[in-house]
Formats: C-alpha cells, structure tokens, sequence
C-alpha cells in the first residue's frame, strides 16, 4: 500500500486514519452548521468546531454537490474562491486544506492560494486536473464519476458498452462499475481513491451503497490510499430506520467497520465523535506490513476471491485462479451421525478439509470448492441451511 504525503501529513496504512472536516462556501449547501459566507467567522468555525476537535484536513467547498441544483460553473467557483483562501489564511490551528472542485483551473488557483490538497468529485473528467496535480505535487483525492464535469458519481449513467466493451458492461455490477470509473483517466502518483458514497444520481440506490461497503476492501487493489464520505448517509440510516438528526451513532458504527477495511481518510462533519470511532476501527485493524533490505511484504486482508482478483489485476497477472487464495470455514451442528459423514464425504471429494466431532462438523477451503460441495449437496433439506450459507458468502 503506498503512502501518499498530503503537505507533510503520511496517509497510509502504517499511519493513524485520517479525519476529514468540512467547510462550505456555498449558501446552497445544505448543511447549514457547516456553511459561511465571512471568513472570519468560517475561521472561528475551522480553529474550533474542525481542527480543534481533532481534524486532520479541512476540505472546503465551493458548492453544493446535490444533484438537483445547477453545477456551478468555474467561473462561479473561482468568484467564491477568495472567501475560502482568506478563510484559511485567518485559521490559527494547524491542518492540511483540501479544495472540492472538479475544474483543474479552479484547483490550480487554489493551490497558488495556499490549499494544500484537492477533493475531485469528478473524477478527473477534466482532463487537465492530473496534470495540475502532478505540476503542484499535490495529494488528490479522486471519487469515481462518469467522464462529465455535469454528473459527478453518477458511475452508472456511463455508456460503459463504449467505454468497455458489451460483454463488460453486460456482465458487470455496481461495484465493478465503480472500481472501473476509478481507473478512467488514469492516477497521479498522489491519488488517493474515494468510491463515492451517497446519492449522486436518481439511478442510485441504497443497495449500490450497501454493496460498496460491503466490498470495500477490493479498493485496497489499487495500493493507494481510500477515502470514504459516509457521514449520516442513506444507506445507514435505513438500516437503523433514523433521521439524519439521529443518525450520528449508525455513522460512527459504520466509520469503525470501513477503517477496519481499509479506509485511510473519513470525510465528516461530526469530527470529534469520528475521531473516537476511527480510533477504535484502527486498534481492532489486524494487517501485517514488514520490509527490509529494499524488500516490502503487506497482508491483503482479503476475504473473497473477489478481493485477490483487484490484487491480480494491479500485477498484470490473469484473474481466474483468485479463488485460490482464498479460505472460508463453516460449522455445522445439529445433523445426525449418518448426515454427518455423508456431509464429509461429499466435502473431501470437493477438496475440502473436514474435522468431525461429537458437537458438530467444521468444513473449509476454498470457495470454489465449497460450492462444489454446495451443488452436490443442493435438494436435499438436512444440508439446506449449509447450501444457503455457502451460496450467500
């Protein structure tokens, strides 16, 4: 896993999650505690309510991001770009500035302002921004998009037929839509990758977000680091059935679990309580990563075959053989002695390992094996609830 320097601040696996906060400039934003047209009054709220209660970044927007507004022009962004460059220049507290745009002109004037970093919702769907980036050397963080300045996250709108080919698009699911969006248009050497939580088109769905999260760990492949904005989002707040007002503890559950998975950068506006969460995600994140005489060695923690394929993909090597890698275990109780050794027989013959005892059966390996096993075994009602499992993990 590569670490990117953002101004000096590491952002990486061998170094603490990173908080993001949030500062808007725009009166269409709308989260009002959030939102100064004064920069004095922005900068009060950066030292106190941001940095002061533990943020790494600031990242300060120009606009609103929701869908149903009109997309600011560059023109209009660089008008409301002086409030936010005397805002930081007031701050007292010390943390890397982050720009939220997706015009490289806008990025570039930002940084000869003194921003340190920049937030692309975009996706690098204008073409200078990599460039900007690398001319500046500075960390980008790069959320997935269509190639279109006027529809950021909106990866399931792409004509992926065109961009891919038929049988790509055909055959291709939300997340791979989104692992895929990532790579168009290519990564500077300091990207950071941002698989876009929320609800950036009418086409998403919580599902698409479940199904992000899920697999979050298959972002590791790109080897940089992740970022994650997923403060009080939807697809949290219906599992839990809570308001947005009420949905800071799903927030800090799932902030715990996506470091635990990878995450490198939380974006919130809840940063002292983001803070503690992130904490305990990393405390409980077990991933070993040795190196010496120029040798470096990384865990993947990867779970699915799914995973290793991203890792595979990164090497240049074929995909096909992922499942090999991968190892899962069941335990099985309540079946009686002859199901018990019929279930071991039919689980060596797949090429699993099985241990019967007198409380149960343990059978693993690899998936694909278990789903040999899984379709040997499918019909027949003692062995359902093993079916199920294997076919659903």
């Amino acid at each position: 896993m590569q670490t990117v320097d953002a101004a000096g601040l590491p952002i990486g696996d061998d170094h603490p999650p990173r908080i993001m906060g949030v500062l808007n400039v725009s009166k269409e934003s709308p989260y009002s505690p959030s939102v100064y047209d004064d920069p004095a009054e922005a900068a009060a709220y950066v030292d106190e309510e941001l940095v002061g209660e533990g943020a790494d970044i600031v990242d300060v927007g120009l606009e609103s991001a929701n869908k149903r507004l009109d997309v600011l022009s560059a023109e209009a962004e660089l008008d409301r770009l002086d409030t936010a460059i005397e805002t930081i220049q007031s701050v007292s507290g010390d943390a890397i500035f982050s720009i939220e745009t997706r015009y490289a002109e806008v990025a570039e004037a930002a940084i000869e302002g003194g921003f340190d970093m920049v937030n692309d919702i975009c996706g690098f769907a204008d073409p200078e921004m990599p460039a900007v980036c690398r001319e500046y050397d500075v960390a980008v963080a790069k959320m997935a998009s269509p190639p279109d300045l006027e529809r950021p996250g909106a990866v399931e709108e792409t004509d992926w037929a065109a961009r891919k080919s038929a049988a790509w698009a055909e055959s291709a699911d939300y997340v791979d839509q989104v692992y895929e969006a990532l790579k168009q248009n290519g990564l500077t050497e300091k990207t950071i990758v941002d698989p876009a939580f929320g609800g950036w088109s009418e086409a998403k769905t919580i599902a698409d977000d479940h199904a992000t999260f899920e697999r979050l760990r298959e972002f590791r492949g790109f080897g940089r680091p992740i970022l994650v904005s997923i403060n009080r989002k939807n697809f949290l707040r219906t599992i839990a059935d809570r308001s947005t007002e009420e949905a800071l503890p799903v927030s800090l559950a799932a902030t715990a679990m996506a470091v635990e998975r990878g995450a490198h950068i939380v974006r919130t506006h809840d940063v002292a309580e983001t803070v503690d969460a992130a904490k305990i995600g990393s405390a409980f994140t077990e991933r070993a990563a040795v190196a010496g005489g120029g040798v470096s060695v990384t865990e993947l923690d990867a779970r699915r075959a799914t995973e290793v394929a991203r890792h595979l993909e990164t090497l240049g090597a074929p995909t096909d053989a992922s499942d090999a890698y991968v190892s899962r275990v069941f335990e099985v109780s309540g079946l009686a002695p002859e199901a018990a050794s019929e279930l071991a027989a039919v689980a060596e013959s797949a090429g699993l390992t099985v241990t019967t005892g007198d409380g149960g059966v343990l059978v693993g390996g690899r998936p694909d094996a278990l789903r040999e096993a899984a379709d040997e075994l499918a019909g027949r009602p003692t062995f359902e609830p093993l079916v199920e499992a294997v076919r659903t993990s």
